[in-house]
């Protein structure tokens, strides 16, 4: 087997060995045998290429192609060509399934299901990785810049695993790149002797063939991983969806089809209260008698760490045919079932279902899930309402306020879970808290003062004008300013409601919209909301509204509590009015400028709730992570600038400084011709080195003559009794430079600049100083001498 035949075989195991990494991320894992296969024809198509020979940018080119319509016959044989060759409609259909990829990532935690989406980014990926490392390794001949992909593709699956077993994957990712880097050094040796091994380490050791490159290639590998390791801790950490650490949320993680994680669930509710024109987003036909208290929930927040609140990690399964009784809701309590049709405007494309809370039944077509702990429904594969008709049966739970009050303590695991309050909140959330509800006898009472405080006697004004803020302070800021809208009052209400140890969460979704004339409810842009839901045991999760002008009372908040002042009438929506609003928002209306934003996903319902920015710390890791990203792809091109400088700089004019210069200017010479691809041989003398540069290098006389000058110089240091200085060495090598770049192709002339062949000097120093540091080391160990045992009989 010849060595490029080795060494590109070597560079696909390696690829393949550092993609084990992404193994844990997706199931099942059936795509890495897809990935052998097609990665087998590409690296196959390199070897035929090399083989018969043609120029090094056609042989990647033929690989890209390849491996392009391999892509196209597994993913898109339908819209291509022949089935293999891809036009505008295979392109087309690619970009979808990218989409629809880097949604399924946001939507999924770990392990996520093996959507087509997410096969093309896992295939596809491996494909690009591995033609990057056999271009490196096999087509230039350069093996350690081969790390810099692999440690790209370790990194990503590193930063998206949670960490359990990744020193596994990164043993398995080493073995494949020290692999690489032996099979580079074997066949270096092969061609022109021990470059990794360098000269004997002392006098009269003798060299020690092939066992020279693979201790050396270990070093080199010992050093590159070693960065490896610690450029993915320098970096900035990313949440949300496949970006998560698997097993944060509440719910038990074992449903069907993997889990859904933290979604963004509505349109910008301050954007959708703004706008100039309350566009219909729902319209609804219902059998319920009282359409006041028809809110349509989308999902619930209950994830609170001091900045956002989110939707917890949760399992999801297939949608039932009718849907468990909601968790803590006793036989006792008075409910009705009501049916409700709800039919989606065109352009509203959610992928959580608005429904009314909670429900029994849904009957829908399309590809959607169940996420049985929050009861929602959310779509799968890119499903969404847009023009999406379905009718909910729900249960309009009627407690009373004697059930609320006489609730026994919810049970200790959820009381846990849905009370957590961080340490950053201001304690000025728990005191106000404490003041409000100051005389009530039970969570009940408390949670009615709660409501009564935001909605009526806290002097609080109802104004979308106002930015939500982010930070720990964001609440205390509005608790002092008391101006806000429903994303402020349920925020704030649900942490004050927790630090008096009640479970409370966030939802997010519709409140109820207006009747029209042909006994429908139209549901609006403006009737975006959010309300805080309160738990108690008996009756289950209960909504509340503290947000003034907003939404309705609930019944059973106006029940004969003692001190309450609310009114017996339930308050209709502020978006019943169809006026436009007397103080327009300075913020742009995604309807008023663009409808198709208001299609998306993409605007924030986990709103932040505190400081006015990132913090400073995020910005400097995010500031040092880009300075890493860049720095390190250009590191050999650094380092060869500055040790070219140096070499060609100013020395002593001292009678000593005269060899030591003399030889430097011949490495950068040597170096030089090196990264324009004329390797050094070390076994021949500087006269027979400087005709081989010449002749490889196809010199003008100019240039010849310059080298030779330098290799006259150095023989002159080398054999002469008193050396004297050759004026003039350093522009001979810049001559000879500037002439190797004038005939160099463009590629070769890139790579000499960006990945110098001479940088590998570096690991060979590095490994040079770790040998002498290990024999300092046994050096200083005492050494146990066996017994003689001349003196013994046998």
């Amino acid at each position: 087997m010849s060595g490029r035949t080795r060494m590109a075989l070597c560079a696909a195991a390696a690829t393949l060995m550092a993609s084990c990494a992404l193994l844990p991320l997706v199931s099942p894992v059936t795509w890495l045998l897809q990935a052998i296969f097609l990665l087998a024809i590409q690296t196959g198509v390199g070897m035929a290429t090399r083989r018969v020979p043609l120029a090094r940018p056609v042989t990647v080119a033929a690989q890209a192609l390849v491996a392009l319509m391999l892509l196209t016959l597994t993913f898109a044989n339908q819209q291509a060509i022949v089935g293999v060759i891809p036009g505008p409609e295979a392109f087309a259909h690619f970009a979808d399934l990218l989409q629809s990829g880097a949604d399924d990532v946001s939507r999924y935690s770990i392990p996520a299901p093996l959507s087509d989406g997410i096969r093309l980014m896992l295939i596809g990926g491996v494909l690009i990785i591995g033609l990057a490392v056999d271009t490196l390794a096999v087509t230039f001949r350069s093996a350690a810049p081969a790390g810099l992909p692999l440690l790209a593709l370790y990194s990503v699956a590193a930063g998206l695993s949670d960490g359990g077993a990744d020193w596994l994957w990164f043993l398995v990712a080493a073995m494949g790149y020290l692999m690489l880097l032996l099979a580079e050094g074997r066949d270096r040796l092969s061609q022109w002797g021990r470059v990794f091994g360098g000269a004997p380490r002392t006098p009269g050791e003798e060299p020690s063939g092939a066992v020279a490159p693979v201790r050396t290639g270990r070093r080199i590998g010992v050093v590159a991983l070693g960065i490896a390791l610690a450029v993915p801790l320098a970096l900035p950490s990313m949440n949300g969806g496949l970006l998560d650490a698997a097993g944060a949320g509440v719910g038990s993680g074992s449903g069907n089809g993997g889990t859904i994680s933290a979604v963004n669930p509505l349109v910008s509710l301050r954007d959708s209260l703004n706008v100039d024109e309350d566009r219909e987003v729902l319209s609804l036909k219902t059998n319920s008698a009282d359409v006041s208290n028809l809110y349509l929930r989308i999902v619930s927040l209950d994830d609170f760490d001091g900045t956002t609140w989110q939707p917890s990690k949760r399992s999801i399964e297939a949608v039932p045919d009718k849907f468990p009784t909601p968790f803590g809701l006793g036989a006792d309590v008075k409910r009705a079932e009501v049916e409700t049709t709800v039919s989606a405007a065109d352009w509203y494309a959610q992928n959580w279902l608005p429904m009314p809370y909670p429900p029994s039944a849904v009957d829908i077509s399309g590809n959607w899930r169940y996420e049985p702990l929050g009861m929602t429904v959310v779509g799968d594969r890119r499903q969404t309402t847009r023009g999406a008709t379905y009718t909910v049966r729900s249960l309009d739970v009627q407690p009373t306020a004697d059930q609320l009050a006489g609730a026994p303590e919810p049970p200790a695991a959820l009381k846990r879970e849905f009370t957590k309050l961080p340490d950053s909140l201001p304690g000025v959330v728990g005191r106000t808290a404490r003041k409000v509800t100051d005389g009530a006898t039970s969570h009940y009472e408390q949670a009615v003062k709660l409501q009564e405080y935001f909605s009526l006697t806290g002097g609080f004004q109802y104004d979308t004008d106002v930015k939500v803020g982010s930070g720990p302070e964001a609440i205390a800021r509005f608790l002092r300013d008391k101006e806000g809208f429903c994303v402020h009052f349920s925020f704030a209400m649900a942490a004050m409601a927790r630090s008096l140890d009640i479970p409370a969460r966030v939802a997010v979704g519709f409140a109820p919209g207006t009747p029209q004339g042909d006994g429908s409810v139209s549901v609006g842009l403006r009737d975006a909301h959010a309300w805080p839901e309160l738990y108690f045991e008996g009756v289950g999760w209960t909504r509340f509204e503290p947000t003034p002008t907003r939404g309705s009372v609930p019944s059973y908040t106006q029940a004969d509590t003692p001190g309450s002042t609310l009114p017996d009438v339930a308050r209709p929506s502020q978006s019943t009015s169809t006026d436009p609003s007397a103080t327009p928002s300075t913020s742009e209306s995604c309807a008023g400028q663009n409808p198709e934003l208001c299609a998306s996903e993409s605007p924030e319902a986990a709103v932040a709730v505190g400081g006015d920015g990132p913090r400073w710390y995020v910005l400097l890791a995010w500031a040092l992570g880009g300075a890493a990203a860049l720095l390190i792809p250009s590191a050999p091109m650094l380092w060869r600038l500055r040790t070219r400088s140096v070499r060609l700089g100013a020395h002593g004019r001292a009678e000593a400084d005269i060899p030591l210069h003399t030889l430097s200017i011949w490495q950068e010479l040597t170096d030089t011709a090196w990264d324009f691809g004329i390797p050094p041989d070390d076994s021949q003398t500087p006269r027979k080195t400087a005709a081989r540069i010449v002749r490889l290098g196809h010199l003008d006389p100019p240039a010849a003559a310059s080298v030779h000058r330098v290799a006259d110089a150095v023989e002159q240091v080398l054999y002469a009794p008193v050396p004297h200085a050759t004026a003039g060495l350093a522009d001979d090598v810049r001559r000879v430079r500037s002439d190797l770049r004038s005939r160099a192709a463009w590629t070769a002339g890139l790579r000499a600049l960006l990945l110098p062949r001479s940088s590998v000097r570096v690991a060979w120093a590095v490994s040079d100083w770790w040998v002498a540091v290990k024999r300092r080391a046994a050096a200083a160990r005492p050494t146990l001498r066996r017994p003689s045992t001349s003196g013994r009989q046998g």
